[in-house]
């Protein structure tokens, strides 16, 4: 049987990035988008040039957000090139979400970008032995593989853990979760730790050789309750849920503060077999920017994959509103369903998840 090849969605391309893409993938089995994107693997090479997008990429943009299962049962990675040190990053993100709740997985870290200078390859370049066009291009190469390899892991009973720092009784956001994992406690195994002001503090910036040393040792020197409690639950869990309120169009500061601790984790041990959902509430609007922030952080950054569709969007200022809303229900059951399809083995599901009575 032929392996299934790889799907090459590429808008534009300008001549380093057709030469990278060339290269890179020259004897991975890989085919040209055409037509119906469902179910591939697809590598989206994307150019950003010195304006951040062009129309053909635009028009792709378009298209992933104006038909949401147009990319169902896909999994997807990104090679994004600049002409200019900006929006490489910028461009990943809102294509990464589009995908995302247009129905397809991302393993994690899936994103390689080519800034103009090609100045954020010099880390690993020096690692590598290469020059920074070397390196760009195997790491081109190496997602290829990844995105052909991808298999999200599942369970009998997963290990789900669900992280906030809202006060119970009040926040709309944390009682959408706890629904979530009253649907879910017939499957997975839930744990829920708050991450309240004054227990979480955030990474002082050392060097990488000094969190290096204490990541080894298991521990950070820096301590608070994200290395005695959330890290090692983490390291524990198959799946984390981030209950985040949308606060002035960010993750609160607790949640900021445990994207900058995890790099001692990563050193430890690989996040990429764990998986991220999350239910963002906003008071008014801008719940894109939270989720696309979350999965900046956590996927394309710290290795998390995302499930299809990772995030429950909802707006809603207040408890009662949030418990009013129309629909609800029906959307916690089956963003709850999802879940369970994304997590569980399909011989391990005991207990399948009902509507809400």
């Amino acid at each position: 049987m032929m392996p299934e090849p790889l799907t090459l969605v590429c808008p534009s391309a300008g001549p380093r990035l057709r030469d990278v893409i060339e290269t890179a993938l020259c004897d991975l089995p890989v085919r040209n988008a055409q037509g119906d994107l469902r179910g591939a693997r697809i590598l989206f090479a994307l150019d950003a040039g010195s304006a951040g997008m062009d129309e053909p990429t635009l028009r792709l943009l378009r298209r992933l957000r104006s038909e949401p299962g147009c990319l169902e049962g896909s999994v997807c990675g990104f090679v994004v090139d600049g002409e200019t040190e900006l929006y490489t990053k910028a461009l990943a993100q809102d294509l990464a979400l589009a995908a995302n709740l247009a129905g397809a997985a991302l393993p994690g870290k899936p994103l390689v970008e080519g800034t103009g200078s090609l100045y954020n390859q010099h880390i690993l370049a020096v690692r590598r032995g290469m020059s920074w066009e070397e390196t760009y291009r195997a790491r081109t190469r190496e997602l290829g593989e990844r995105l052909l390899a991808f298999s999200p892991k599942r369970v009998g009973r997963p290990k789900l853990l669900v992280l906030h720092a809202s006060e119970s009784g009040r926040s709309s956001t944390l009682w959408m979760g706890r629904e979530l994992s009253r649907r879910l406690s017939g499957c997975c195994s839930i744990a829920e730790i708050s991450l309240r002001n004054g227990t979480i503090h955030d990474c002082r910036g050392c060097s990488y050789s000094a969190c290096l040393h204490f990541a080894r040792s298991g521990s950070c020197f820096y301590g608070g309750a994200i290395s005695e409690t959330v890290l090692p639950a983490i390291r524990e869990c198959d799946a984390m849920l981030f209950l985040c309120p949308n606060y002035n169009d960010a993750v609160g500061a607790n949640f900021t503060a445990l994207f900058n601790r995890l790099t001692s984790l990563l050193l430890q041990c690989d996040l990429s077999e764990k998986q991220l959902y999350s239910v963002i509430v906003s008071g008014y609007s801008g719940g894109d920017l939270v989720a696309r922030q979350l999965l900046g952080a956590m996927c394309l950054n710290k290795t998390v994959s995302l499930p299809p569709r990772f995030c429950l969007l909802e707006t809603a200022n207040d408890l009662p509103t949030a418990q009013a809303l129309p629909g609800i229900a029906g959307r916690l059951d089956a963003f709850a369903a999802a879940m369970q399809r994304s997590l569980c083995q399909p011989a391990g599901n005991s207990s399948e998840i009902s509507p809400n009575e």
